[in-house]
């Protein structure tokens, strides 16, 4: 594996490629939390240049993307905040959420709270991660940009075709989260 210096190139790339393969017009992105250059690296893969890093989202400015790599008790406050910091019309924002395999019931109700102000709001899953997608616009699946998607160069683990796969479950967990997830 040519990737085995970076142990988690699979989550990098998910937590990166998938919203920005799937927003049509990226000008700011904000990327919440500590990450490493391996995943700043995946970022310089695509062509936004205004992509800023925060420990935490009192910011007084509006992004296409929010990526939040940070460990969070959702809840109707830190969701205001989401909303503030993010364009309304067509903005998506990327969170580690629950491993929706291990304790389905606590991922319904982090889908719950996070589904509340978008249209979309989906699980995926790869690896033993859940990130949660939600999006005022854009959906993962049905609006891969594929011009991008397609064309990324460097990845050890994201493709198109796993962008879309990420995203289907087993029955039992399609139907536990059917009316709560967003498609």
């Amino acid at each position: 594996m040519a990737n085995c210096g970076n142990k988690n190139f699979a989550y990098d790339e998910m937590m990166v490629h998938v919203p920005l393969c799937s927003h049509k017009d990226i000008k700011k992105i904000l990327v919440v939390g500590e990450v490493s250059s391996d995943f700043k690296n995946e970022l310089a893969k695509h062509k936004c240049k205004d992509v800023r890093f925060s420990d935490n989202l009192n910011i007084e400015d509006t992004f296409d993307i929010i990526l939040y790599n940070k460990e969070e008790n959702f809840d109707d406050m830190f969701m205001a905040s989401v909303d503030r910091c993010l364009e309304q019309t067509k903005g998506i924002f990327v969170t580690k959420a629950s491993f929706i395999y291990k304790d389905l019931e606590v991922s319904k109700k982090e889908l719950e709270i996070v589904g509340k102000n978008f249209w979309i709001c989906m699980p995926y899953s790869f690896g033993h991660n859940t990130l949660i997608f939600a999006s005022k616009k854009y959906h993962p699946q049905a609006e891969i940009v594929l011009h991008t998607s397609d064309l990324l160069e460097g990845c050890e683990y994201y493709n198109t075709e796993l962008q879309n796969a990420s995203f289907v479950y087993p029955t039992y967990i399609t139907k536990g989260i059917t009316g709560i997830a967003k498609r």
